[in-house]
């Protein structure tokens, strides 16, 4: 036992496993600070991972070396591939899971790593020391002059040392539930409220803010009519999130359920308003515009007679239920009485009501693109404290602070993603350079490169990174090598192949496509719509000859297929990626004074000066920094 470590993680949520994970299995000496061991990354809301851009998110942290990936495969007890409909950019994985399996799953995985130590308690205090330290960045007089993180002290007293601290503390940092006029301390339901790091970063000049974020009422499934509801069931062939060949697709799904209400539950819902403490003024806390609660979404949407809700199962064990969509801190009796008015939910019995939580934040313009804060070395925030909502958000950034927490120890460059090579790029670069007005939550549509980003390919892009830095096996990275190699090897022989006409015209009219007057290429063929490897494998044999000798499996069949059909908007893409990577070669001096420039507008000097970005590329993301400003600063540092 030791009270020195190399790096201690404060939280034990989706960021503090996943960055105690990484910074561990990288080599790294690590604590993990959590105040209750039995509820590690704990599923506080809905008992799902994944969804649109989520899923896209889950799957890069997998192809990273991170965790998330592999234990909801192991724990989930649904699978579904969203937007199918729609073109590969939007498809996204989600998996239903089993709460308490995958609490279960990840106590396991962290008890299991080595140079990871587990200790259950609560932070109160972050020790700084203010002594003058070495050059860690580009400005020496900046990092002469900021304090180093030092240490943390306990509620039971006990004072670690340390040379990085990584703060996931979620939705614990002066935690306040709400529902109705009761009011409660708390990080979650059960759970105490955490006290003292607020304080103690607010006094060594960080900013704060207070969000807010609720969650739904949990039924009892004994009590609920199943026969009259429209089940919602899983993938008749259900995929996975990791890459790894260690987990299998989820085997004996659970179906979800679809609800309704109606005018006489929003009838009964608008008696409480008054109480409401969202609407009285008790909560101050921002709310998250894409997961309203029940009564933002009736004064939002006045004219809607009724809003879908889904009945998700929490686990195989349990009778539990989440209602989706019913997120809510009106009075529990308000909610008591309108849920029996849903059709099915006549005689249900609550295992405990909805309730709204405000926590602390730091706005994330605070922090560098390693998620390390400006103001302290060796202090780094990820999760919910970065002003963002979701267990895949909060996940990513807390592996990419394990990762860079540990490299910057050891004297070696920060991991950076940028905006085209993955959406956690993306979700810091948006954090650090916009700020947030309200919780963050991914989105694809926050992304410019949606077809470069897609969850296919989240391996291609991500797993040599990962690789090289030390998070993905030989083993693993060896099996990578052959996917890639018969992705190339089939698209090459689609490339070559000549296929006559009278070999695929019979094939062709079957799908809707007009028949070849004269021999095509197969890869001209399969860029027709409806036409696809798996239904022509069965009309030309040479091609399933090549496929089954050359071992190739279905995921790198999808994976040539995306190729070839969106070879023109992948090559858009990248071309455009590639003009404004020019943007973020051309470097702003760390201590640059904006000020100084008269030809900025003065909105422009001000957002820059706060932000300080450290490319012109960044500082055309700022918002209120406009194209008239970027072409003065190409002209200030050369283009």
């Amino acid at each position: 036992m030791t009270l020195d470590y190399d790096i201690i993680v404060i939280g034990g949520g989706h960021a503090g496993c996943e960055a105690a994970a990484a910074a561990a299995r990288l080599g790294s000496r690590t604590l993990l600070l959590t105040m209750d061991m039995t509820k590690m990354a704990s599923m506080s809301c809905n008992p799902a991972v994944g969804g649109v851009a989520k899923g896209q998110i889950v799957r890069e942290i997998d192809a990273l070396g991170g965790e998330m990936g592999r234990i909801t495969d192991r724990t989930s007890v649904q699978f579904r591939m969203l937007n199918k409909s729609k073109g590969a950019a939007m498809w996204s994985p989600r998996a239903q899971c089993d709460k308490t399996r995958f609490s279960e799953e990840w106590r396991r995985t962290l008890e299991n790593i080595p140079n990871l130590y587990i200790w259950q308690d609560a932070a109160t205090e972050l020790l700084f020391d203010r002594t003058p330290q070495p050059n860690t960045s580009d400005n020496p007089s900046a990092a002469a002059t900021r304090p180093r993180i030092c240490g943390v002290r306990t509620r039971m007293g006990v004072e670690f040392s340390c040379r990085a601290v990584i703060l996931t503390a979620g939705t614990f940092l002066d935690g306040m539930m709400h529902c109705g006029a009761a009011h409660a301390e708390g990080g979650r339901a059960g759970d105490a409220a955490s006290h003292g790091i607020t304080e103690s970063l607010r006094s060594i000049g960080f900013e704060t803010g207070r969000m807010k974020t609720g969650t739904p009422a949990r039924l009892d499934a004994r009590t609920i009519n199943f026969k009259i509801l429209e089940p919602q069931y899983g993938d008749e062939k259900p995929g996975k999130f990791s890459f790894s060949p260690e987990t299998e697709p989820v085997k004996d799904q659970m179906p979800c359920f679809l609800v309704y209400t109606s005018p006489e539950v929003h009838a009964i819902l608008r008696t409480g308003f008054d109480r409401s403490p969202l609407f009285n003024g008790t909560i101050h806390g921002i709310g998250p515009r894409y997961c309203p609660s029940i009564e933002d979404k009736l004064r939002t949407f006045a004219d809607k007679e009724q809003h879908q809700l889904f009945l998700e199962p929490e686990g195989r064990s349990t009778h539990e239920y989440y209602l989706n969509g019913f997120s809510s801190s009106l009075p529990w009796e308000v909610q008591w009485e309108a849920l029996h008015r849903i059709e099915g939910l006549e005689n249900v019995h609550i295992f405990r009501p909805g309730y709204a939580i405000e926590y602390d934040y730091f706005p994330p313009t605070q922090l560098r693109h390693s998620l390390e804060t400006k103001l302290v070395s060796g202090l780094y925030f990820a999760g919910q404290v970065n002003g963002t909502t979701g267990y895949e958000e909060a996940a990513a950034q807390g592996l990419m602070a394990g990762i860079n927490a540990h490299r910057a120890l050891k004297g070696e460059e920060a991991i950076v993603l940028k905006r085209d090579e993955a959406y956690i790029g993306v979700l810091i670069d948006d954090l650090v350079t916009k700020g947030v007005d309200e919780p963050y939550r991914m989105f694809t549509s926050r992304a410019e490169y949606r077809i470069l980003l897609r969850q296919d390919n989240a391996d291609l892009r991500l797993t040599p990174i990962g690789h090289e830095i030390g998070l993905i096996s030989e083993e693993r990275y060896a099996r990578f090598l052959q996917k890639k190699s018969s992705v190339e090897s089939l698209v090459a022989f689609a490339r070559a192949q000549s296929i006559k006409a009278d070999e695929i015209n019979d094939y062709l009219k079957t799908v809707g496509q007009e028949p070849l007057s004269q021999g095509r290429k197969l890869y001209d063929i399969l860029m027709r719509n409806n036409v696809t490897f798996e239904t022509l494998q069965e009309v030309l044999p040479k091609l399933r000859r090549f496929i089954e000798s050359h071992g190739i499996d279905a995921e790198a069949i999808e994976e040539a297929e995306i190729q070839i059909k969106y070879k023109g908007y992948i090559e858009r893409e990248k071309f455009i990626a590639e003009k404004l990577h020019r943007l973020e070669s051309i470097r702003i001096p760390e201590d640059f004074d904006f000020f100084s420039i008269n030809s900025l507008t003065i909105e422009a000097r001000q957002k820059l000066n706060r932000i300080r970005p450290k490319t012109i590329g960044q500082a055309s993301r700022i918002p209120g920094v406009s194209p008239a400003d970027v072409n003065v600063l190409l002209v200030k540092f050369g283009r």
